[in-house]
């Protein structure tokens, strides 16, 4: 499985960004796509999870700002990110959970910078 995630750029506080992230290889064999992002200094965070069944989860901080989705046609998933906030800057990656191994697969970062 690879991933490539993509969309991230500069916004001003308040503005909104989508960010993409494209799945290919053994697509099937994906449970779960979720987005993380780490920000300098800090730990890796979660920030919104959807499962195969269409279960979506949600950091609180980012609960009612972000939309997690997926296009299944496109085999890509999805975060709209509303509102955003200057605590919001830092690297998106995406992950995906499979059947494959135990270990989730990585795409490469996408940096987001929010401007105050």
């Amino acid at each position: 499985v690879q991933l490539q995630a993509s969309g991230g750029g500069l916004v001003q506080a308040g503005g909104s960004l989508r960010l993409s992230c494209a799945a290919s290889g053994r697509i099937v064999s994906i449970t779960a796509t979720g987005w993380y992002r780490q920000a300098p200094g800090k730990q890796r965070e979660l920030v919104a999870r959807i499962s195969s069944d269409g279960t979506a989860n949600y950091a609180d901080s980012v609960k009612g700002r972000f939309t997690i989705s997926r296009d299944n046609a496109e085999n890509t998933v999805y975060l709209q990110m509303n509102s955003l906030k200057p605590e919001d800057t830092a690297v998106y990656y995406c992950n995906a959970d499979s059947t494959i191994r135990s270990i989730p697969y990585w795409g490469q970062g996408t940096l987001v910078t929010v401007s105050s």
